[in-house]
């Protein structure tokens, strides 16, 4: 099996067609890339008891958010560690690893939803399947720039769409499978036909001599449900969401498509090149395109690494957090001033198209950057970026006063653009390494940089989650100000004063209390990612200004001709 796997025995013979090698790296890349569809997950794994809604032990969104944060850290870390053994192994091996791993993290996931342990959720699918995320991701990206020197933006593009259109694939999947396993939960009648009463928080019925806890399901709450079903009372803890059975299911069919993928790389030789293709001049290509090599420890050693580094992970940190709660971001910017258009198929919908648009933008904006150069294409990003990230507020504030479909076609267009730069930004991040410290080590280089995407996945989650719920907390403390306490008290059986607690059984709810404020009342509800608006298109700025002072790395850091023998 070793020898299977060794890198001697996947080196290509004469006349072997690079582009075979295309379909292999798009194989392993649609698997690991629907990390970007792990908002299709999240309003499922909050209502795991609850199931048409939360019930007061589910778990929260901010705790299922950070388990997609947990699977981005390891992705950077197992990347950065396996870079510099991709060089020794090739990508056969490292491909195979990464199908253990993250077919391996789903079913171990799966688990831990089924037992209810949520730990389980994070070493699977996290830990474990954010290893696999970080040994596929690097695998197909360096063999490429390798089969490709002469459109290294094409070929990086063509590996790193396939991890943008994961979530795309992803889509037509879980939303199928979800449905399949589907079972309602056991329906009690309306809210005026069962006795309920409040103790703790928590909404509970007298069912059989024993008080069993409920949730309730309002007018608000219906476009947020999983299955379409009527309003009013279930029992909680009956029922399934499917979501258990969905892990099992992906991550057999994850496994299989990434082995197979594994067993089709090749490498060339070393002294191959495309036929008829002479590397160009140092002076061309925008005077940014090095024929020297550094090597991957000495390139630390350049303020350069340093720079993409922080470009990477600025421009990461303002997408990423966006894509963590995609689903459940369009949903309440319009789901409450547009309910007949944004319901949740149709948030569903979004995400796919976001994750067609990453695709698009990986591709496109990466082989552009192969004639206006890699400097040029990241000015475009963050420049044009930042005015589309402040365009968002704007957005939010006009559609809570004027409910019109041309602001969810504004909201549309903006996040769009911005996920094909996005994706764009990680697609060309490879040929820019490779453009400034040579092809020789760019994988292992490529890994390490990598580890700007897993501080990005913590601060870009984090971020949206953290301001998110601060406004959410302003939000229904200014709601419950103009609310009648009498009123409140008959519709949640419990005082004003009992609020706090209400809020975390999650009795209480911004989408509840705007059913009995007064007339006129502001849904504060599509303001709720502003402040993270803001801050991203800041980070934007300061990525803007590392990528304008680049500039090639110097001489003195370049591998002389005695060590690129010796290497």
């Amino acid at each position: 099996m070793a020898g299977l796997l060794s890198k001697e025995r996947i080196v290509a013979k004469p006349g072997f067609n690079r582009w075979l090698i295309a379909p292999a790296a798009l194989g392993i890349h649609l698997c690991i890339g629907s990390v970007y569809a792990w908002s299709l997950f999240n309003p499922a794994l909050i209502k795991r008891i609850g199931v048409v809604t939360s019930a007061a032990d589910d778990w929260t969104l901010k705790s299922v958010v950070w388990i997609f944060t947990v699977a981005i850290v390891f992705l950077g870390l197992s990347a950065a560690i396996a870079g510099k053994w991709l060089e020794e192994v090739g990508p056969r091996k490292v491909g195979t690893v990464a199908a253990f791993c993250w077919g391996g993290g789903f079913m171990i996931g799966g688990f831990g939803i089924l037992t209810g342990h949520l730990w389980l959720l994070y070493l699977g699918y996290g830990v474990l399947g954010g290893c696999g995320l970080g040994l596929g991701y690097v695998s197909p990206v360096s063999t490429l720039i390798r089969w490709f020197p002469d459109h290294r933006g094409m070929a990086t593009g063509i590996a790193i769409m396939g991890f943008g259109g994961g979530a795309m694939l992803a889509k037509f999947l879980i939303g199928p499978i979800l449905r399949s396993y589907y079972k309602a939960p056991e329906y009690l009648g309306t809210m005026d036909s069962v006795n309920l009463v409040t103790d703790a928080g928590r909404r509970m019925t007298e069912i059989g001599g024993q008080l069993k806890e409920v949730v309730v399901v309002g007018a608000n709450d219906v476009a947020g449900m999983l299955v379409p079903g009527p309003e009013g009372v279930y029992l909680a803890g009956t029922g399934t969401v499917g979501v258990a059975q969905t892990f099992f299911t992906l991550g057999a069919v994850y496994f299989v498509v990434m082995l197979i993928s594994s067993f089709s790389y090749r490498v060339p030789a070393d002294d191959w090149k495309p036929e008829g293709w002479e590397p160009p001049k140092e002076t061309e290509k925008h005077g940014m395109i090095t024929q020297h090599h550094v090597d991957i420890d000495q390139a630390l050693k350049t303020p350069q690494f340093y720079q993409l580094w922080l470009m990477l992970c600025l421009n990461v940190t303002a997408g990423i957090g966006v894509i963590a709660v995609a689903k459940t971001m369009v949903t309440e910017i319009f789901g409450s001033t547009l309910p007949d258009i944004v319901d949740i198929e149709f948030a569903a919908t979004y995400v796919l198209m976001l994750s067609l648009f990453n695709m698009i933008g990986r591709f496109f904006w990466a082989s552009i950057s192969d004639f206006i150069g890699r400097k040029t294409t990241y000015f475009i990003f963050f420049a044009f970026g930042i005015l589309l990230y402040l365009s968002i507020p704007y957005i939010a504030q006009q559609v809570s006063v004027d409910p019109a479909v041309k602001w969810l076609v504004l909201f549309y267009a903006a996040t769009m653009i911005i996920f094909t730069m996005y994706g764009g930004g990680f697609a060309t991040i490879p040929a820019y390494l490779a453009d400034i410290f040579g092809t020789k080590y760019v994988g292992g280089i490529h890994g390490r940089l990598l580890t700007a995407w897993s501080t990005a996945g913590v601060l870009g989650p984090l971020a949206i989650t953290s301001l998110r719920e601060n406004s959410v907390t302003k939000a229904i403390q200014g709601l419950v100000d103009k609310i009648d306490p009498a009123v409140f008290q008959k519709t949640f059986g419990a005082g004003v004063e009992q609020l706090d607690k209400l809020v975390e059984a999650k009795t209480v709810t911004i989408s509840k209390l705007m059913e009995i404020s007064p007339e006129g009342t502001i849904d504060p509800t599509p303001s709720l990612y502003n402040q993270t608006m803001y801050l991203m298109a800041g980070l934007l700025f300061i990525a803007l200004i590392a990528n304008l002072l680049m500039r090639p790395v110097s001489h003195k850091h370049h591998m002389t001709e005695e060590e690129l023998r010796n290497a």
